[in-house]
C-alpha cells in the first residue's frame, strides 16, 4: 500500500488472520502497535548502551585506574561479545516458546544486576567477569526483532525491524555521548576521585534498563492477538469468523498443520465450539475496520506458515542447519559482526590517529559510527521492503543484501590500506563505510521473516548470534595486529566480500516451504 503520513499515527490497516500490522504508527504510543513498536526499539537501545558502556571509559579513565595493558583491553571486548553470542541463542528458541516479551524482560533484568556491580572491579580478571555478564544485554537484539517480526505484516517487517534495531544501536553511539558525560560531571561536580568517578557513573544505566523492562513488560501484549499461549487459538478464531473453514488446523499448541490422526473429520463439539469462538470474535471485531482484503488461500497460507511454532531439538536443528539459514547468519556475521567489532575499538583508533582530539573528542567522533544507524539501518529496510513491494520475490531482498555487503568490504579494504591521518578522509571513508554495513544489517533482518517464518525466534536467535561471532572473530584480529587497526579493517573487508561472493547462489527460500514468500 502507498505511504501516507498519516500512518505514522493513525491505527494501522491489519493482516486479517494474524492481526499483523501493514502499517507503522511511530508517533502513536497509545496505539498497541506504536506501544510495541517504541518499546522494541527503546528496550534495546537502552540495552545496547549500557552493553557498550565500557569502552567509552576504557581507553584512559579505566585503563589507568586498573593499569591495563591493551592486551586486557582487546580480551575483555572479546569477553563482552562472548556472553551475547551464547545468550542469543538461548534467547531464540525462549522466544518461540514463552513469547518475545517475557523473554525481552528478563534479558534486560538480568543484565541489568552485573551493570550496576561494575563498581567492584579491582583488576584485569574483574573486568573480564562483569563484562561478560554484562554482555547478556545484547542478547536482547534477539526479543526485539522476534517481537517487531510478530506485530507487522510481511510487506512492512523489513522497515520495522531495521527501524527497531537501527535505532536500538544507536546506542552504540549514544554511550560514547552518555557516559564521560557522567563521568566528567562526577569528576567537576560532585569532585570525585577518577577512581570512584567512573564506578559510580554506572549506576545510570542500571537505573534506565530496570525502568524499561519493568515498563515494557507492563504496558505491552505478548502478540497482536493477545497471550502469546492464546495465539494458535486466535488465529483459528479469526479464519471461522471470516468464513474460512481450515481442515486439520489446530487450536492447540503444536504443528499448526498437525492432521487428526484418523484422517476423519473434527469432532462434531470442537467444530461447534470453534464456531461459537468465530461468532464471539466477529463481534468483538465488528465489521472488520482496518482489515487488509485477503484471499482464502492467501489466508491459510499465512494460517499455515506463518504463526510461530514451539519447537522441539529436531524440529529446531532441521531450521538451523539448512542453506538458507546460512545465507542471513553468513552475511550477519560480516555485517554486525565487523559493527561491533569496530565499534569497541573505534576511539582508540581515532586517539592513535588524532592525539590532539583527546578522549572526549575522540569519542564523540567515534560514537557518530553508531549514531548513523538510526539512518542508515532503516534505509536498508526500507529499500528492502521497497523491491519485495514491487518486485513480489524474496530474490530482491536477498540480491540487495549482497551488494550491500560486498559494497562494505570495498570501504574496508580503503580505510584499511590508507589508513589516513586526515580527519576529513578519515571519517569520510568511515561514513561511507557506515552506510553501506548498516544499511546491510537492516536488509539482512528484512530478509530473516521469511524464511522458516514457524521458527522466527529460532532463526533470528541463529543470525544474532552469528553476527556476534562475527564480532568475536574481527576482535581476535584486531587483539592479534594489536595497534595496527589499518590492516584489521583491510582483512575484514576481505573476508566480507569471500563470504557473500560464496553463498550468494543460494535461494532465499526453501523449496515446499509454505508461507513467507
Amino acid at each position: 500500500m502507498a505511504f501516507g503520513v498519516s500512518s505514522l499515527w493513525l491505527a494501522p490497516e491489519v493482516n486479517p488472520v494474524n492481526f499483523k500490522a501493514r502499517t507503522i504508527p511511530m508517533l502513536n504510543p497509545i496505539n498497541k502497535y506504536g506501544r510495541v513498536y517504541f518499546f522494541s526499539w527503546f528496550g534495546f537501545m537502552i540495552a545496547f548502551l549500557a552493553w557498550y558502556s565500557f569502552p567509552p571509559l576504557l581507553s584512559d579513565a579505566i585503563k589507568h585506574d586498573l593499569k591495563l595493558t591493551q592486551n586486557e583491553i582487546a580480551n575483555s571486548n572479546i569477553i563482552a561479545l562472548t556472553a551475547t553470542l551464547l545468550v542469543r541463542l538461548v534467547a531464540g528458541p525462549a522466544c518461540d516458546a514463552f513469547g518475545p516479551r517475557k523473554t525481552f524482560a528478563a534479558c534486560l533484568l538480568i543484565g541489568a544486576i552485573p551493570s550496576v556491580l561494575a563498581g567492584t572491579i579491582h583488576n584485569a580478571m574483574g573486568l573480564y567477569f562483569i563484562r561478560f555478564f554484562v554482555g547478556i544485554l545484547g542478547g536482547s537484539f534477539v526479543p526485539c526483532q522476534v517481537w517487531s517480526t510478530g506485530f507487522f505484516d510481511k510487506n512492512i517487517v523489513g522497515t520495522a525491524n531495521s527501524f527497531t534495531a537501527g535505532l536500538g544501536n544507536a546506542g552504540g553511539g549514544i554511550t560514547y555521548f552518555v557516559m564521560p558525560a557522567v563521568y566528567d560531571s562526577l569528576r567537576r561536580q560532585q569532585h570525585l576521585t577518577e577512581h570512584v568517578a567512573w564506578r559510580v557513573s554506572y549506576v545510570v544505566p542500571f537505573i534506565m534498563i530496570t525502568a524499561v523492562a519493568i515498563a515494557l513488560f507492563l504496558l505491552c501484549e505478548d502478540t497482536p492477538t493477545g497471550k502469546w499461549s492464546d495465539r494458535h487459538l486466535a488465529i483459528q478464531q479469526n479464519l471461522q469468523s471470516h468464513g474460512v473453514r481450515a481442515e486439520g488446523l489446530v487450536d492447540v499448541p503444536g504443528s499448526i498443520t498437525d492432521k487428526h490422526p484418523t484422517g476423519e473429520s473434527p469432532n462434531p463439539s470442537t467444530e461447534k465450539q470453534l464456531d461459537e469462538e468465530a461468532d464471539l470474535a466477529k463481534a468483538k471485531h465488528g465489521s472488520f475496520d482496518h482489515e487488509a482484503n485477503m484471499g482464502e488461500q492467501e489466508m491459510l497460507d499465512a494460517a499455515r506458515g506463518e504463526v510461530v511454532q514451539k519447537p522441539t531439538f529436531k524440529e529446531a536443528m532441521s531450521v538451523i542447519f539448512t542453506p538458507q539459514t546460512l545465507v542471513v547468519a553468513g552475511c550477519y556475521f560480516c555485517s554486525f559482526g565487523a559493527e561491533l567489532a569496530i565499534n569497541s575499538i573505534l576511539g582508540a583508533y581515532y586517539l592513535k590517529q588524532f592525539p590532539k582530539l583527546g578522549q572526549t573528542g575522540t569519542g564523540n567522533w567515534a560514537a557518530m559510527f553508531g549514531l548513523l544507524n538510526v539512518v542508515f539501518r532503516p534505509l536498508g529496510g526500507i529499500a528492502s521492503d521497497y523491491l519485495y513491494r514491487r518486485t513480489r520475490t524474496v530474490w530482491s531482498k536477498k540480491i540487495l543484501l549482497h551488494a550491500l555487503a560486498i559494497m562494505t568490504g570495498v570501504f574496508q579494504i580503503i580505510i584499511g590500506i590508507t589508513n589516513s591521518h586526515n580527519q576529513s578522509t578519515m571519517f569520510g571513508l568511515i561514513a561511507g563505510m557506515a552506510f553501506f554495513l548498516e544499511a546491510g544489517n537492516g536488509a539482512n533482518f528484512s530478509l530473516v521473516p521469511h524464511i522458516h517464518p514457524f521458527a522466527n525466534g529460532i532463526i533470528s536467535g541463529v543470525t544474532g548470534a552469528c553476527g556476534n561471532l562475527g564480532g568475536i572473530v574481527f576482535a581476535v584480529i584486531f587483539r592479534y595486529n594489536m595497534k595496527d587497526y589499518g590492516k584489521s579493517v583491510w582483512i575484514i573487508g576481505v573476508m566480507t566480500i569471500a563470504i557473500n561472493l560464496a553463498i550468494c547462489w543460494i535461494k532465499p527460500i526453501p523449496k515446499g516451504q509454505i508461507g513467507g514468500r
